[in-house]
């Protein structure tokens, strides 16, 4: 095999700082074995698999952990001399297969683990397999694609890569023709890589958002104020847009307004731009209008939602709500009450079944109740705060005070102001981590759980969050499926999601099932009857019902089965000694 030079762009910087050693390699050699490997590793893809030599120097320098990798496999002898290293690369690569996929994926910017996960999806090792993926991306790179911003179409959509490269180049030019400079069309094909995949049909969906970018960058120039040939400010103004679309904004209708607005996708970044529009379709707006609202007014995007601090009940005064209403929902939602941040207001209003009131209010002109100022205004001691320090503080000495930081935040994030029920309620959480509690608060309002109806069953029962989202599920669904009772129910006993359902609600419903095939349960019983009473209590309703329950108790294989069993055959022996003690004395 003939090997060519090194190329020019011979070894990274991210190569060289990784944090992975090879322990196969004396720390004097490494260096000048990595620098080797992937000369060799290059030659190799371009000579022996017929990739062109751009793209092997591409796919090989872009892989430092692929690369890194690879050569810790190689069994070099102990004491290797300096210049043998290379002979022994090279019949490495000469009679071991290189996983070539990997190496692709890592090269264009995706991360080690998902390189290896897509390099999974294909049963060759070799790039050279795949003619369509290979023309797909001398197409796109051919036009002006970065090498490594391709995973970011990859990762949006894999498809990309199947499509006919004659296909690619066509809509790439058919996006020329309409005016956009090329920079410009690779940035929107990186933050809209579905461009790449359907044809810009009149009036499809494609079509509309090229109706609302040309508004934009040409008819109102955005472009002009974009670096022409920086390809990352494009895309980081590009993802800003895109904001408004993945939050419900319809394409077609956004153009004029952005273009109107440009300073906005300039000026602020994605999360800033995310976080009011996810205020105001958490209040309850439409989210097809939010993008509307925010941007016919745009100076709310300039307001601060994460210093100000609001308080519970002063600012439901402020807002126009009468003494008597106040103190009714003081009485009814106490959880809510004190301080919290601004940009928790929605929740804080959707836990009082306030949202859509206080939503109507601001649409009527009354957005000066977001303002700093406003807010401020509102904000003193109250005597909720002295209670909840001091609370905290109990707390703070029995705990680590990272995790009550964290839970506190939480707790704030979905509604709850800073009082002593919900420094209760955090102390008998057992989760640290606020994406998994989010994550078990969108699993019950997707199953249909209403807002303040949950927060409710939090306040009295803190501990449904300390289980997984599957098992959640699947209690619920027991409930309304097996049980035939409503999501309502859990607003009376939402303790029924902290009982274990295979050892406990499953082996009780089980017996009142036999019973009730016997004919001899006549009425059914509630859930709050069934599994709020001990073992003792619940094996005593069942045994004046009918004596023979201890016999399918010992059919049931779970504990709690078991369990009964012992208990009623207890209960069945002392009832046998009374009724032998009174037959001896009569």
């Amino acid at each position: 095999m003939r090997f060519a030079l090194p190329s020019r762009r011979l070894f990274s910087r991210r190569l060289c700082t990784l944090p992975q050693k090879l322990n196969n390699v004396s720390y004097l050699y490494r260096d000048r074995v990595l620098k080797e490997a992937q000369c060799l590793l290059t030659d190799y893809l371009h000579s022996a698999r017929a990739i062109s030599f751009s793209h092997a120097d591409s796919i090989v320098s872009y892989a430092p952990f692929s690369l890194s990798a690879l050569v810790s496999k190689i069994p070099f002898p102990p004491n290797t001399p300096a210049n043998e290293f290379k002979r022994f690369l090279r019949r490495f690569f000469s009679y071991r297969p290189v996983n070539e996929y990997e190496f692709f994926f890592e090269s264009i910017g995706l991360s080690p683990s998902s390189s290896s996960l897509a390099a999974s999806t294909y049963r060759s090792y070799f790039l050279s397999d795949d003619a369509s993926l290979l023309a797909a991306v001398s197409a796109l790179v051919g036009f002006g694609f970065p090498w490594r911003k391709l995973g970011i179409l990859y990762s949006e959509d894999p498809r990309i890569f199947s499509v006919d490269a004659n296909s690619l180049v066509a809509r790439l030019c058919a996006l020329d023709a309409r005016g956009f400079h090329r920079v410009c069309i690779i940035s929107i094909c990186l933050a809209f890589p579905s461009a790449l995949c359907a044809e810009a049909d009149p009036g499809g969906e494609i079509d509309l958002l090229f109706q609302d970018l040309r508004k934009v960058f040409i008819d109102f120039d955005l472009a002009g104020l974009v670096p022409e040939d920086d390809v990352d400010v494009f895309l980081h103004t590009c993802r800003k847009i895109r904001v408004f679309y993945d939050l419900g904004a319809t394409k077609g209708t956004m153009g004029e307004l952005m273009g109107r607005n440009r300073k906005i996708f300039l000026e602020l970044d994605e999360a800033l731009i995310a976080q009011k529009l996810k205020f105001f379709i958490n209040l309850g707006m439409e989210a097809a209008e939010a993008g509307h609202f925010i941007l016919k007014h745009a100076d709310l995007v300039y307001l601060d939602f994460d210093n100000p601090t609001i308080v519970m009940p002063e600012y439901l005064k402020c807002i126009g709500l009468d003494e008597d209403e106040v103190n009714l929902l003081c009485r009814k939602y106490p959880y809510v009450m004190g301080k919290n941040k601004l940009r928790n207001l929605p929740a804080m209003m959707k836990a009082m079944n306030l949202h859509k009131q206080f939503l109507g209010k601001i649409l009527n002109g009354n957005l000066h109740y977001l303002s700093s100022e406003f807010v401020l205004a509102t904000s003193h001691y109250t005597a909720l705060e002295s209670g909840f320090l001091q609370a905290l503080e109990r707390l703070k000495r029995a705990r680590k005070v990272q995790f009550l930081d964290s839970k506190l935040e939480f707790m704030q994030s979905i509604g709850f102001g800073e009082n002593t029920l919900t420094v209760k309620s955090m102390s008998l959480i057992n989760i640290s981590a606020k994406d998994q509690l989010q994550e078990r608060i969108d699993c019950l309002l997707q199953l249909g759980i209403e807002y303040s109806m949950l927060c409710r069953m939090i306040i009295a029962k803190p501990i449904i969050l300390n289980q997984c989202k599957e098992m959640l599920h699947e209690k619920v669904n027991f409930l309304c499926n097996d049980l035939g009772f409503s999501l309502e129910y859990l607003d009376i006993f939402p303790a029924f999601l902290s009982f274990d359902l295979e050892n406990r609600t499953k082996p009780r419903y089980k017996m009142l099932k036999w019973l009730k095939e016997l004919s001899l349960l006549k009425k059914p019983f509630a859930p709050a009857t069934v599994l709020a009473n001990s073992e003792r209590r619940f094996m005593v309703n069942l045994y004046s019902i009918h004596p023979a329950a201890p016999k399918q108790c010992s059919d049931l294989c779970s504990l709690e089965g078991k369990l009964l069993h012992r208990i009623l055959s207890k209960q069945l022996y002392l009832a046998e000694i009374e009724k032998a003690s009174l037959c001896h004395s009569s």
